[in-house]
């Protein structure tokens, strides 16, 4: 099954806001998380369908025009954004966009929160998931080629890509431990597991991205994942299990 759609979550029962980004357990969790929601919490659809995920009151519109005006120095990218999509709620949504649309007692007082993962570890896997899906006929310098990475900080930061403004940015290399220490906070129940990983068969060969990744292809990584590095202050020498403390 091929997922291409990002949702997301506003738990109103639980009073949390959960922003999927790519490559990081994120459908897992979706899956996780809708089935602790409410009847009036907003989930928006997967494409295609997946089980265990019932999408709901994520229509209705947005008034582009307003939403442009209280971001006046917002770039062009966030204007092209809210000219493009005019649904309320939308899959791939990024955090700001949410901010703009629900009332700010909720953005204030509600808990937001999104993964993120070692970006080399992280290019790695997603080129595994395309080669999986083109049968494995697809090499690493052609998807280098391609230029099409899994850029996540947009979702999770301000306009201009320079604050984040979710209140935890949880390590993808710690994610159970972190994701129980959320989810006791927002009693949410957890037994330490999210289930089997949606698209854990796209990854067999698990050898280190260290010994994997020419020295180019390195220094790709590091040039087109140079914000997301400075945001979390990942390193190349870093084990795919290793990242630093994350702060709430």
């Amino acid at each position: 099954m091929v997922v291409k759609a990002l949702p997301m979550i506003i738990s109103h029962k639980h009073k949390f806001i959960f922003i999927k980004t790519v490559k990081t357990a994120g459908t897992s969790l979706e899956v996780f998380l809708s089935q602790h929601c409410g009847p009036d919490d907003v989930l928006t659809p997967f494409v295609p369908p997946i089980e265990g995920h019932q999408p709901r009151n994520y229509e209705g519109s947005g008034n582009p025009i307003s939403e442009i005006l209280r971001i006046p120095f917002g770039p062009r990218s966030a204007w092209r954004c809210l000219r493009a999509r005019r649904e309320r709620f939308y899959n791939h949504m990024p955090a700001w966009l949410i901010q703009l649309r629900v009332p700010s007692a909720v953005w204030n007082s509600y808990f937001k929160f999104c993964v993120e993962r070692n970006p080399w570890d992280k290019v790695l896997s997603h080129y595994q998931m395309h080669t999986y899906r083109q049968g494995g006929t697809l090499s690493l310098d052609q998807y280098f080629a391609r230029g099409k990475f899994p850029i996540n900080y947009p979702r999770y930061t301000d306009p201009s890509g320079s604050r984040i403004i979710v209140n935890r940015v949880v390590r993808y290399e710690n994610l159970i431990d972190e994701l129980a220490e959320i989810f006791a906070r927002l009693n949410v129940p957890f037994a330490g597991n999210l289930g089997a990983r949606k698209k854990a068969h796209f990854r067999t060969d698990r050898t280190p991205y260290q010994l994997v990744l020419s020295p180019k292809q390195r220094q790709i990584v590091e040039r087109v994942f140079a914000r997301e590095i400075q945001l979390h202050g990942y390193r190349f020498e870093q084990g795919p299990n290793a990242g630093p403390t994350p702060k709430s």
